[in-house]
């Protein structure tokens, strides 16, 4: 065995990008980290004040709460429509496969800016959704859509969708047809073939999917700021009102720790459940 694992050329080629992240990556996460502790903008010392603040308040809390749950929901979402359409995508003849690859990659061609303004007007109180059940006669007066968390919830799962969509359809297509072959020749119908076979064997893409989502939906500031309107309040929003509007850095700063702490949480937790995945795939 080998144990040379990168030659010093190999070194050399890897530097300027080490350099890159270290430099604009490292530093000020070490530096954002480091003003956490700060007790006040500008004092010296090393304190939990701000930590002990964001804790010791139900209102942070609620943040918090609802910042996870927020990510729960769209990543559930995104992975009950997502699957479906990755699964037609895979079993879908060789020349429909240029059209859908364009219809699912068509959201992120468009600015999430955009597409939020679009779910503006969709979700308005005379938008296309209370438009249409009036005058299907389901609703008498329009509901409130717009500014509340279940407007942002329909917004993010329409905007994180294609990154579910694309990590199964990766996994889909490393599964060998003949499984699902062998399996009806031995009686397995549609259904148990799926959830005892293609299912388990696309969970990669599935947990890799799930990552993506909720690492970029707890941690979205376009989306929630505009669909929410100010009404609802999410993490990186209160990121932004205390280091834009309030200039409290040390403790935006906790704040911003807090929701990486979270991330980094789930991420692990992920990555160790893919990780038995793929043994129990070997």
């Amino acid at each position: 065995m080998n144990l040379k694992l990168f030659s010093p050329r190999e070194w050399q080629l890897a530097l300027p990008l080490a350099l890159f992240l270290h430099l604009f990556y490292v530093a000020p996460l070490v530096f954002l980290l480091a003003s956490s502790f700060q007790p006040t903008p500008g004092a010296s010392g090393i304190s939990l004040a701000n930590y002990l603040r964001f804790f010791g308040d139900t209102v942070n809390l609620k943040v918090l709460g609802d910042t996870v749950f927020l990510g729960i929901q769209v990543t559930i979402a995104c992975l009950i429509l997502g699957y479906p359409v990755a699964y037609v995508y895979a079993n879908a003849p060789a020349k429909w496969k240029s059209l859908l690859t364009f219809l699912i990659l068509l959201p992120l061609l468009t600015s999430s800016v955009v597409r939020t303004f679009g779910w503006v007007v969709i979700l308005g109180r005379q938008g296309l959704i209370n438009s249409f059940l009036q005058n299907l006669g389901l609703i008498a007066e329009p509901i409130r859509l717009l500014f509340t968390h279940q407007g942002v919830a329909i917004a993010m799962t329409q905007i994180q969708l294609p990154l579910m969509i694309l990590p199964i359809v990766a996994s889909l297509a490393q599964v060998d047809p003949r499984l699902a072959a062998a399996s009806a020749s031995l009686g397995g119908g549609a259904w148990r073939t799926f959830w005892k076979i293609t299912f388990p064997l696309t969970l990669p893409g599935v947990i890799s999917g799930c990552l993506l989502v909720f690492s970029l939906t707890v941690s979205s500031f376009v989306t929630p700021s505009i669909v929410g309107g100010g009404q609802v309040m999410y993490m990186p929003t209160l990121i932004y009102q205390q280091a834009v509007v309030l200039l409290n850095g040390p403790f935006a700063a906790a704040v911003s720790a807090i929701l990486l702490a979270v991330v980094l949480t789930v991420v692990f937790g992920l990555s160790a459940l893919g990780q038995k995945s793929r043994a129990y795939i070997r």
